[in-house]
């Protein structure tokens, strides 16, 4: 070890001199001096950051345009998303309850058309909230939530039939 340190030392070179009379108590000094000055910089950064967020979130909210659904147009228009809402909720629960190894791919198609719907109802939302409430959007809107409970009712009549053979099929008769 000692052969790869005696090189190391005598090729570069070093300041062996010893610091000034008086080098440790002015080091001291620095260590225990008040850091006000750093301490005031960040309390003037935190306010202007906190200044700036505020500001900013102010003038988002107020940019950011309110959608319009169809529960907005009118009373009515509310309770028939509000039916539409449950009743799809309901059904989709029932799917759950149903869900097992030869229900697996029917539920998960069906959802997966769900999950179109729901992106194609999202359009709408956007383009009555665009072009205001225009009949065709509208009815295009309770169309969309009629094929949702159209698909949970046709998968769970293919659940049922998974459950419940055909009797007539399994059955002798004498």
């Amino acid at each position: 070890m000692e052969d790869k340190l005696h090189p190391f030392f005598s090729n570069n070179e070093f300041d062996f001199k010893e610091p000034k009379t008086g080098h440790l108590e002015r080091f001291e000094r620095k260590l225990n001096a008040p850091k006000q000055n750093q301490k005031t910089s960040w309390t003037w950064l935190s306010i202007a950051a906190s200044v700036v967020l505020i500001f900013g979130f102010g003038l988002g909210s107020n940019h950011q345009k309110r959608q319009i659904d169809l529960a907005d147009i009118s009373p009515k228009m509310e309770e028939v998303q509000n039916y539409f809402v449950s009743t799809i909720h309901q059904e989709i629960k029932t799917l759950e309850k149903n869900r097992s190894l030869e229900t697996e791919t029917i539920i998960e198609n069906a959802l997966e058309e769900l999950e179109e719907l729901e992106d194609n109802y999202k359009v709408f939302v956007k383009e009555l909230t665009k072009n205001g409430k225009h009949r065709r959007v509208i009815s295009a809107m309770i169309k969309n939530y009629q094929r949702r409970l159209d698909i949970l009712d046709k998968t769970l009549k293919q659940i049922d039939q998974i459950k419940k053979p055909n009797r007539t099929q399994n059955e002798t008769y004498i």
